[in-house]
């Protein structure tokens, strides 16, 4: 979002991410077309995108909605499309922004289960979050932030146990 002020990135890998899962999208086209829209914001080819059409629908489970305006689909419709495409592709360096907050139960395991696969193939996953269940299953390091300062940066074993603490003493 903000420009740097200084320093240099360098990435060397596909990069994947996941912190908006509308972006790309067109509210007055089907979904089926944002399926392109979304997909060539990542980078990926029409042609690729041709060849995973069917697998990203299948996953989104909408049914028929597919191919009418995404004005006319619920939050949790958009979602699911939005998730489909961004997590089809397995990147190599994957960044993730609190993904994990919407849709139903079943679609909610589905999108774990897929996320799963995804973070054992990539060989990088930044992922910011306050879901202390899913660091503690994914992360072998934690780095807790807060107010801009590293409060600790070490494995999950260490840093979720004393954020937790935090919270608690923090509520009373």
């Amino acid at each position: 979002i903000y420009p740097m002020s200084a320093g240099s990135v360098t990435v060397r890998g596909q990069l994947g991410v996941l912190l908006d899962t509308n972006l790309g999208f067109e509210p007055e086209a089907t979904g089926r077309e944002n399926i392109y829209y979304r997909g060539t914001t990542m980078g990926r080819s029409r042609k690729q995108l041709r060849e995973v059409e069917q697998e990203i629908i299948d996953f989104a489970d909408i049914g028929e909605f597919i191919d009418l305006p995404m004005r006319t689909y619920s939050a949790g419709m958009c979602v699911r499309l939005g998730f489909a495409v961004s997590t089809q592709f397995s990147p190599d360096i994957l960044l993730i922004d609190e993904v994990f907050g919407a849709g139903d139960v079943a679609f909610s395991r589905k999108a774990q289960k897929r996320m799963m696969a995804i973070v054992e193939q990539a060989g990088i996953v930044v992922i910011a979050t306050h879901d202390l269940h899913l660091v503690d299953k994914i992360c072998t390091r934690v780095i807790w932030l807060e107010r801009g300062r590293i409060m600790m940066d070490a494995p999950p074993s260490l840093v979720v146990p004393e954020y937790y603490a935090h919270m608690l003493a923090s509520q009373s």
